[in-house]
């Protein structure tokens, strides 16, 4: 135990495509056609391990398949790529003399640490997949496909062995502390049911009813299919601030998976759930506040609406019927300041020093692809995944690997491993932060705001028809309100007088594969969002965008641990020759960035013209992701260098009602603490016999009551109890 230098304070003081590679020389090339069960899809071609690959990254594309065959859901998905990074973070620290493993600390000695952290990382990994694919939608064939992954890497699946003089035997112990740390950190993964008790399995169920931290929905649901904003049985919007489900008939979510057409909330209990990096002192409120969002009827309501006319804008560029041109090269997108899209591209690529060429596309090509591609990845891997998916192709194009750019190059093993740990620390911290913001502030979604104020009708001048001070603002050729004079010119043509037309895309057309909508006048009251008609928008309130928040909490762990903000020669692209939601691009879209940031940026302004968000979700959900991200990577480091036990602890006490003590000081998850105190500055200070506590919070608050009137205390922290 390393006592640590502390403040004493006296008691008085207050191209993303999954490779597939060639097998190793031994195997036999296989590949496993599976149905999915509830006629979900049609067949499976399964990831076999690629012998050019490091161990860690086969465990990767491994985990994203994984993702990509389950029902989304974000916050759970970031929680397991962070739980399998720690397996194999922890496997490969367990042969270094320096790392701190995050969970396991032993250390353990072989002749070839090659093999053993390959053996290692392969046990520890394919228990904790084999754990959390229980809980997965297609659980019935993800275990024989994980038992067939190992198989393939030459594995023994029955080695139970904890004999830790064995790198399997190592490996299962892993696979232990790790799940007993994630087991009960508030996510309720033991609450569900898995698969084969239930088919398809229960995966973390909200709070039981009576329970004072489940969610109790506010609104009657919306069906988006009616006019308006009711159920369908006259019940309608309560409160048009807070977030409003959906009931959709023949509900699909992105993967494909039929749902319940009454949407839950998923992820209610991530409020929660315990955080890597982030810490607070309210359990009840958010881990990194950004305040409320901007309300209608309140001091707020201009921005209130004009985040909506913005998120309506966003809907009436979705065609390339008005031959709009832009060019989306870095040249002229790009460069913002953190919350803001300031930016006006780089004069030049800042890698090869060369003028960026330019790009020039359709706007309505552009829109609907970049929304596309961004709403869960090219294979709906969730965001967590997909900037998984990037990091890896990354990987691929960077040569020479120093962490943070500096210091001695290290093999692509160490790599991959580190930044897998830093990476999805990050994005289960940025899971925490943005669902704990979405659970406190309830927030309004585009489609229930928009259709309520555009049922209420104008706000921009009294004198006009239809005014009410809750109704949309009028804005020429985007919100205009229905005249017999509009009409009878056939502008706004099958509407209503009186109404409000907004400029927007229609919905998705009959036959998606060969159709377009284009945008045309309808009523503010029908907005849809450019969506499928089986999806239309998440199962959870809106503010933050859960994809800003990730996307730059990724973006900042980039950087760092690359030690450069651009990609790889100054430039990331990926070109979109297909669209889903109707028929498309009229021809390819390469999306490009030069810097991380930019395609983190990207993605947020995805989710204005998917009309799943507002802005204000957006620049929030960025700043809050740059928080989560800069202080992921900051602990992640200690871990690295091994000197997380050493991190400062600042202590603070004070006396409480009734005579007892409180005594407070920050502490990093994990690391064991022991309080000492002393009547005297300057000691002796005791422990008093109590045993060193691990960190499972940020803080750790001790209260007991002193014999003497005044007490110094001191705290010591240590890697094993």
């Amino acid at each position: 135990m390393n006592p640590l230098p502390v403040m004493l304070i006296p008691s008085s003081q207050p191209d993303l495509v999954t490779r597939i590679g060639r097998l190793w020389a031994f195997l036999v090339t296989w590949l496993a056609f599976v149905a999915v069960p509830l006629s979900e899809a049609a067949t499976i071609n399964w990831y076999v391990p690629n012998p050019d690959y490091s161990i860690a990254r086969n465990w990767s594309e491994r985990a994203l398949e994984g993702i990509r065959m389950d029902t989304p859901h974000p916050p759970g998905q970031a929680r397991n790529l962070f739980t399998f990074s720690v397996c194999m973070y922890d496997a490969w620290a367990a042969y270094d003399t320096n790392a701190v493993g995050f969970v396991y600390r032993a250390k353990h000695s072989v002749l070839d640490g090659a093999a053993a952290r390959r053996e290692a990382m392969s046990y520890a990994m394919y228990r904790m997949v084999q754990e959390r694919h229980a809980y997965s939608r297609t659980a019935t064939n993800q275990a024989p496909a994980n038992e067939a992954f190992m198989t393939a890497l030459g594995y023994d699946i029955n080695n139970a062995s904890r004999d830790s003089s064995t790198p399997a035997g190592v490996g299962n112990r892993i696979y232990d502390a790790v799940s007993a740390w994630f087991i009960e950190d508030g996510s309720r993964q033991t609450a569900g049911t898995a698969f084969p008790v239930a088919n398809p399995p229960i995966a973390y169920p909200d709070y039981p009813v009576g329970n004072p931290r489940r969610y109790a929905f506010f609104n009657p649901p919306l069906n988006p299919f009616l006019h308006g904003i009711s159920d369908g049985s006259n019940q309608t919007v309560v409160d048009v601030n807070v977030w409003q489900r959906l009931i959709v008939a023949n509900s699909i979510d992105q993967n494909g998976f039929p749902q319940n057409p009454l949407q839950g909330y998923l992820g209610a209990q991530w409020l929660w759930v315990r955080a890597f990096s982030l810490g607070h002192s309210d359990q009840d409120k958010p881990w990194i506040d950004p305040g409320p969002p901007p309300l209608l009827g309140t001091a707020t309501d201009a921005e209130f609406k004009q985040n909506l006319v913005e998120v309506i804008r966003a809907s009436g560029q979705l065609t390339v019927d008005d031959g709009v041109k832009i060019d989306i090269s870095p040249a002229t997108v790009g460069n913002n300041t953190l919350g803001a899209n300031d930016g006006n591209g780089y004069t030049a690529n800042p890698v090869t020093g060369q003028p960026y060429t330019p790009n020039v596309v359709l706007r309505g090509n552009f829109t609907r692809a970049l929304t596309e591609f961004w709403a869960d990845g090219p294979s709906s891997e969730t965001p967590p995944g997909h900037w998984n998916t990037i990091a890896n192709h990354v990987s691929d194009d960077t040569t020479l690997r120093r962490i943070g750019g500096t210091g001695p190059e290290i093999d692509r093993l160490e790599w991959d491993v580190k930044l897998y740990f830093a990476l999805n620390a990050s994005q289960h911290d940025a899971a925490c932060a943005a669902w704990s913001v979405k659970r406190y502030y309830n927030g309004w979604r585009p489609i229930t705001a928009i259709r309520y104020c555009g049922g209420r009708g104008q706000s921009s001048d009294p004198k006009l028809p239809s005014y009410h001070p809750e109704g949309l603002p009028l804005v020429p050729d985007l919100i205009e309100l229905v005249t017999d004079a509009t009409l009878a010119s056939g502008r706004h043509a099958g509407l209503t007088p009186g109404k409000i037309a907004v400029l927007s895309w229609p919905g998705q057309p009959e036959v998606p594969s060969e159709q377009t909508s284009g945008v045309k006048w309808i009523h503010g009251e029908d907005w849809i969002t450019y969506q499928k008609k089986t999806f239309v928008t998440p199962g959870f309130p809106g503010y933050i965008s859960g994809h800003s928040t990730f996307s730059r909490s990724a973006a900042e762990v980039m950087t760092a641990f690359t030690g450069s903000k651009w990609f790889p020669r100054g430039l990331g692209s990926y070109t979109i020759t297909k669209l889903v939601n109707e028929a498309g691009p009229t021809e390819p879209v390469t999306l490009q960035w030069a810097s991380y940031y930019d395609a983190a940026d990207q993605v947020g302004l995805s989710r204005i013209w998917g009309g799943i968000h507002p802005p204000v979700d957006d620049l929030t959900g960025r700043r809050v992701g740059a928080e989560a991200g800069r202080s992921s990577w900051a602990l992640a480091q200690k871990f690295f260098d091994g000197l997380v036990a050493n991190a400062a602890i600042t202590v603070a006490s004070r006396r409480l009602e009734g005579g007892s003590l409180e005594v407070r000081f920050n502490a990093v998850r994990g690391i064991y603490y022991k309080i000492h105190s002393s009547p005297n500055v300057d000691g002796p200070y005791g422990d008093g016999g109590t045993p060193a506590q691990v960190a499972f919070e940020s803080q750790i608050v001790s209260t007991n009551t002193p014999a003497d009137a005044q007490r110094f205390f001191r705290v010591s922290s240590s890697l094993k109890p």
